[in-house]
């Protein structure tokens, strides 16, 4: 149990890095903002490029992890991540902001096809270690806004890359040491009928569920982006004024990340005792009348409604992943998944420039409320193509 806990806790603590060090960068941006130091939408601007990187460089991980080496992979993140980080501290422009931060995008694009394939060997209850290992991701979601406001308020927005990125590096190292290389084992070809029934699908992915799969990628994926990165700036606004505002505006995005987090457990029980329609159903449809409450504004109640938002919004990706496994083919469920990561990583990039078209000094984030409202009523409308029947009663590779 000991030799497989090691490298599954610096699994986890990999998926928590990447996304932590994707979400530095909106906080900085409201720092910088407040100081005088020039227009939000112009400062967060310089994170598209990481998010270009994080989407792009996804594919290639994911091969040369299965060429090369995946702890050497793991590795390669931790270091580079680490290095990229610091490296973007020392940026004196927003063009040198912006390749750091296209940097510190390459190497976080490894976790992704890399690490949740070594996660799904590292334990026989997969769905638990997949479920405890999205929480983690989630809590580097959460921890982004709280401890970069934190340092920045501090030491400057330069020390908010500097000490991570010098944490970062630290794990690599210890990563090295305590996590041996491994030779896996040659396993001997099954026949068809001793494999596992949850393998046995009729096709590499029905054409229904591909469809599906696409536009909750790009639509759903649109959401989730938007609301992580411009949740500091909603606090922010919602609580102007005082002379801690960042940090508490940080803080309480950082609560409502870590709080959100925990729906994953929840849909992850339910998408095996719900169908899947329902479910998604359900969680879209209620996004769509909180989005547009967030219109009226107001302090608590902005916290309630972006907590109540967040939940579902973190809750439907065990359900996308379950979804994946039960209809693909195992040959085909590493592409399928690279694919799916592609499309909803990638339109994070596109998010940064929607964000920050739909702020206004003004009106705050209300035409980006109404653009992601129509994203959730597309995810809806593309969940009527999921099957009726629950996963558990219904004959595997099912698409009615």
């Amino acid at each position: 149990m000991n030799g497989k806990r090691v490298p599954l806790l610096f699994l986890n603590l990999g998926h928590a890095y990447a996304h932590y060090f994707m979400l530095i960068h909106p906080t900085v941006a409201v720092a910088l903002e407040g100081r005088g130091q020039g227009d939000y939408a112009a400062l967060l601007l310089p994170v598209t490029a990481g998010f270009v990187a994080f989407a792009a460089f996804t594919l290639p991980a994911g091969w040369l992890g299965d060429r090369w080496s995946r702890r050497g992979m793991i590795a390669l993140m931790f270091l580079g991540l680490g290095v990229a980080s610091m490296l973007t501290g020392l940026a004196s422009g927003p063009y040198q902001l912006a390749a750091g931060l296209f940097l510190m995008g390459s190497f976080a694009a490894i976790y992704h096809p890399v690490g949740i394939a070594m996660v799904a060997e590292s334990s026989d209850g997969v769905g638990q270690a997949l479920g405890v290992n999205g929480v983690w991701g989630n809590m580097g979601v959460a921890a982004a806004p709280l401890l970069t406001g934190a340092i920045t308020g501090m030491l400057g927005w330069q020390a908010a890359y500097f000490i991570p990125g010098a944490l970062c590096v630290a794990s690599g190292i210890a990563y090295l040491a305590l996590v041996p290389a491994q030779r896996k084992p040659r396993q001997p070809l099954r026949p068809a009928s001793d494999a596992p029934a949850a393998v046995q699908t009729s096709t590499a992915i029905p054409g229904r569920i591909l469809a599906y799969l696409i536009v909750t990628a790009l639509m759903g994926g649109l959401v989730f982006a938007s609301t992580t990165v411009a949740l500091p700036k909603i606090m922010e606004d919602a609580f102007s004024g005082g002379g801690n505002a960042l940090l508490g505006a940080a803080g309480l995005a950082s609560l409502i990340f870590a709080c959100a987090s925990m729906a994953q457990l929840v849909t992850g029980r339910a998408v095996d005792r719900v169908a899947p329609r329902q479910l998604m159903l359900l969680l879209a449809l209620v996004q769509v009348p909180l989005l547009l409450l967030m219109i009226l504004g107001g302090q608590w109640l902005m916290v309630g409604l972006s907590l109540a938002l967040m939940l579902t919004v973190f809750g439907v990706i065990p359900v996308q992943d379950a979804i994946v496994a039960r209809h693909t083919l195992s040959d085909w469920r590493a592409r399928v998944y690279a694919v799916k990561y592609v499309l909803s990583l990638g339109v994070g990039a596109l998010a940064v420039p929607i964000v920050a078209w739909g702020y206004e000094p003004a009106d705050g984030f209300d035409r980006l409320y109404l653009l992601l409202a129509a994203c959730a009523v597309g995810v809806a409308m593309a969940a009527l193509l999921l099957p009726a029947r629950r996963y558990a009663q219904a004959a595997l590779g099912d698409s009615q």
